[in-house]
């Protein structure tokens, strides 16, 4: 019997169907690919909310995949994301970033309703 080396073949054929590969079908998602314009566009879009470069270059990735598998044009969502104070954006973008994961994964949103100024004074810290 011999065993396998880096000077033997080994098989890589898989069976599609197997529980592995059926656990791990959200795991392996299609890539997406988008023009540079559309991808300066997005990433200048937050680089100027966030003045962070790395910062904005991943909250535009996350938005572009999100928008694609969504099957929406991300200029539609840069357009929608535009027309939002900063208030409601946090909130709407981690919404938005949510319809594409899976229940365990969610992103948590920060939620500060308005109090009366009249309640938050008889709040004690």
């Amino acid at each position: 019997m011999s065993t396998a080396n880096n000077f033997t073949s080994v098989s890589t054929r898989t069976d599609l169907n197997s529980d592995g590969n059926q656990f791990f079908n959200n795991f392996y998602q299609p890539n997406f690919t988008v023009s540079a314009d559309i991808d300066n566009s997005v990433i200048a879009f937050f680089q100027k909310i966030t003045n962070n470069r790395d910062s904005a270059r991943i909250l535009a990735s996350s938005v572009i995949y999100t928008s694609l598998a969504q099957g929406v044009n991300p200029m539609e969502t840069l357009d929608k994301f535009k027309t939002m104070p900063g208030e409601e954006l946090n909130a709407y973008t981690t919404m938005f970033l949510n319809l594409n994961r899976i229940g365990t994964s969610y992103l948590g949103v920060t939620n500060r309703p308005p109090v009366s100024k009249y309640v938050l004074r008889s709040i004690l810290p």
